[in-house]
């Protein structure tokens, strides 16, 4: 499946007819209805140190593996309508022995887990029997600017679908979780909880995120949610649905990100800090300090979007890097090879 290569520029709102007030109506009536609630029963692993703690165990005669039953809800985004396949968080369906879909109109139907990537925070649905269900098509994440109008649409507290506005705040955000596959798009629309799941959409009515995370002090919206890139979104799902897992990849490189006071101002881009021996990177001819500027025609910002990248590869896929080395600009081909701890964190399902 081809990506938009279209912008995900910010447009004027349209007018209501026969009125000068601006609204945004249309593109909500043309999204909500590939936004769906998520209802999911299972059983978790208590999270509580003290139920690892062997002495605390035996003393109070508590089982190693201490679970839970759960019912909870989120919302997801059906971006297959045909096929059923609705993209959510991992952390919404995680231990998940029932899901249930409830679509905008109230139809209620059965779906099952295809697979979950915990790295990523990304799981892929497959509803029982899709008829009569509307897709939202993806768009281009990486072609979002700071700046560029986009709505948030999910079920936050268990309210109901909830539409909200506002900007992309940032790009690349790193650092919010231990696995390190994130690259999350910043937004100030209102995220809150049981919008996990849930559609970002530029005004194209494309989907560009998937909201997973706010920063909250208080446990509501302060302005600051933030989203997995639909572009990472759909390589991950079609691993999943190809292969039930993801296989990570590796080239054979440590990074590090540019440093512009360095680097002639230059402001964008990813240094190869070390290259190891007999790796795809060094038969490809790369060397440490070069910058790496793009992969596959798509610019790569910071060393953590070129991680991802590679990362999220296809194992023996060919990847096309343009780098700068002293002043001249170049290009190679790199293949990617298995990472040593391929597919151990991503979760087969099907």
């Amino acid at each position: 499946m081809a990506l938009s290569a279209s912008p995900a520029a910010a447009q004027v709102p349209d007018l209501k007819t026969g009125s000068s007030i601006p609204t945004l109506a249309p593109v909500v009536r043309q999204v909500t209805p590939a936004v769906v609630n998520i209802s999911v029963h299972g059983r978790v692993r208590e999270d509580n140190p003290l139920y690892r703690d062997p002495f605390f165990r035996e003393f109070f005669d508590i089982p190693k593996q201490v679970e839970k039953e759960v019912n909870s809800t989120g919302s997801g985004v059906i971006v297959d309508a045909n096929r059923g396949y609705v993209l959510t968080n991992n952390h919404v369906v995680q231990g998940a022995s029932l899901v249930q879909i409830t679509t905008k109109d109230g139809l209620q139907l059965p779906a099952k887990v295809v697979g979950r990537d915990p790295p990523t925070d990304v799981a892929v649905l497959q509803i029982q029997n899709p008829v009569g269900l509307q897709g939202l098509p993806f768009g281009d994440s990486d072609a979002l600017e700071v700046g560029d109008f986009v709505l948030a649409i999910g079920n936050p507290f268990g309210l109901g679908q909830t539409v909200t506005s506002g900007l992309v705040s940032a790009l690349g955000r790193t650092g919010l979780s231990k696995e390190g596959y994130e690259d999350f798009i910043q937004t100030d629309a209102a995220i809150n909880p049981g919008n996990s799941g849930g559609a970002l959409v530029n005004l194209r009515g494309e989907l560009v995120g998937i909201n997973s995370a706010i920063i909250s002090p208080g446990g509501g919206n302060v302005g600051i949610g933030f989203a997995i890139p639909a572009n990472m979104a759909r390589l991950v799902m079609d691993q999943i649905v190809d292969k039930g897992r993801v296989e990570r990849g590796r080239i054979g490189v440590s990074l590090r990100d540019l440093q512009p006071s360095t680097n002639k101002g230059r402001h964008e881009g990813a240094v190869i800090a070390e290259v190891s021996p007999d790796s795809p990177a060094e038969k490809a001819g790369l060397r440490k300090g070069d910058i790496v500027i793009m992969a596959d025609g798509r610019p790569i910002r910071t060393a953590s979007q070129l991680r991802n990248r590679i990362g999220l590869a296809r194992v023996g896929q060919d990847v096309k890097l343009t780098l700068v080395r002293g002043e001249s600009t170049n290009s190679v081909i790199v293949r990617v090879a298995p990472a040593a701890e391929t597919s151990s964190a991503s979760t087969r399902l099907r």
